[in-house]
């Protein structure tokens, strides 16, 4: 009995030791995987919710920028990390949706790698041009592209971001023809276009909108059924001519798959605190980024159906698999 006892105590002091590590998650600085370059809207996003989480978990969030294939080199290094809540990562449309229809092994599984923390928030993709660039509309752009088949080209943040297969679709309802130019982010695809080596690209808002207030791009049209908030001028492509046209980016945070559920947890009240805060809400529409908190399996809902969207996307438009 007294050996019994002896083991009933000793189990029960090593469930409340590893209560006691848990609840005081965390302990020290947590990464940020962010799987494009700075600059972007992607990063950006990062930015302004590692400041937060910082000051509500009270240790610092450290950015981690992985760019490259689209993003999925970031997400296949998140995937992989230590599922100790200590790394998260920034999950959103092109890692969480349209790689994992595009590319046969993006070094993750979409659908068990990662456990859902929450949705931030979506915005548009907008159309830009070089302001040397003769359309001053969609209907001019179509027209010009139509004139010179094969002759433009356009810039995209990657092979399977948001973006790229926005101008796919685009293209497809146009009946076009312009040369894809692909770049590690949308940081390196925007400095291109600003210095006139590429003649345009759908880029999310936060991305581009200091650029078109400062008449360095030209924004022709956004993707949102509702014109941005932002870019009040700026008509829609529906309003354009292109009926039924709608692609929206998100972004969102997630852990590796297997983190505690307490941490988890953790992770998932900080990141709804996060969104509660006004200042947050401030900065993230300051780039155009309506705030859209969906925490935890609500957001794993959300990813599902999106990846089941974009998976008849590159299957209608024939897309070849990389």
């Amino acid at each position: 009995m007294n050996v019994s006892r002896i083991w009933v105590v000793a189990g029960l002091a090593i469930l409340a030791a590893g209560n006691v590590a848990q609840s005081s998650f965390p302990e020290k600085p947590l990464r940020y995987i962010v799987p494009f370059p700075p600059g972007g809207s992607t990063d950006i996003v990062a930015r302004i919710i590692a400041a937060a989480l910082t000051e509500g978990l009270r240790e610092q969030v450290v950015i981690d920028n992985r760019g490259g294939a689209g993003g999925t080199l970031g997400a296949a290094v998140a995937a992989h990390a230590e599922a100790d809540g200590y790394t998260v990562f920034a999950c959103n449309i092109a890692s969480l949706a349209v790689s994992p229809a595009l590319y046969r092994n993006p070094g993750y599984d979409a659908d068990t790698a990662f456990s859902p923390i929450g949705l931030i928030g979506s915005n548009p993709n907008t159309l830009v041009v070089h302001p040397s660039l003769a359309a001053k509309s969609v209907a001019e752009f179509i027209a010009l592209a139509k004139a010179q088949p094969g002759k433009l080209n356009y810039a995209s943040a990657g092979v399977g971001t948001s973006p790229q297969l926005t101008m796919e679709l685009f293209k497809a309802q146009a009946g076009i023809n312009i040369v894809h130019v692909a770049y590690k982010g949308a940081g390196p695809a925007v400095v291109d276009l600003l210095g006139g080596h590429v003649r345009a690209m759908f880029a999310t808002v936060p991305s581009i909108i200091g650029a078109v207030r400062a008449g360095s791009l030209r924004a022709l049209a956004v993707s949102s059924k509702q014109r941005a908030r932002d870019l009040p001028d700026v008509p829609t492509l529906i309003e354009s001519g292109m009926p039924n046209f709608e692609v929206i980016s998100w972004q969102g945070l997630c852990t590796p798959a297997g983190v505690p559920q307490s941490v988890l947890k953790r992770l998932q009240t900080a990141l709804n605190d996060a969104m509660a805060m006004s200042e947050t809400n401030k900065q993230l529409a300051a780039q155009g980024v309506e705030a859209t908190p969906l925490i935890g399996e609500k957001y794993g809902a959300f990813i599902r159906s999106e990846r089941a969207k974009w998976a008849k996307v590159v299957k209608d438009l024939k897309i070849p698999l990389r």
